[in-house]
């Protein structure tokens, strides 16, 4: 997601926003997922999402909601942002840590 009032010709690092807890955690150089449609998901709230549907085995439906990250609307399990607005599918959230798990830039690893 884009900071308010962004200028869509000169977007920087901290205009790039989690769509899940609104940190510009790009620029924070903290690790980040981008979805669909600019989605970004930081490391902190995908190790929670991670907590919560893979390790717990928790998570809610997606109640006719798609996720924010791929745009989806599956049969699986989720976690919704602390915010209210964002929602990642279990999909998302499992692509995502095996992703930044390989990332040799940052030292992320899966909770658990």
């Amino acid at each position: 997601m884009y900071r308010d009032g962004v200028d869509s010709e000169n977007v920087q690092p901290e205009d790039i926003l989690c769509d899940f807890c609104h940190r510009a955690a790009w620029s924070m150089g903290l690790p980040c997922i981008e979805g669909h449609h600019g989605s970004v998901i930081c490391g902190d709230c995908l190790k929670v999402a991670w907590m919560e549907i893979v390790e717990l085995d928790g998570g809610e439906s997606q109640d006719g909601r798609d996720c924010t990250m791929c745009l989806s609307n599956h049969d699986v399990s989720t976690w919704s942002s602390p915010m209210g607005e964002a929602l990642i599918c279990r999909r998302c959230v499992k692509m995502g840590g095996v992703t930044l798990r390989r990332d040799k830039d940052h030292q992320w690893d899966t909770p658990g």
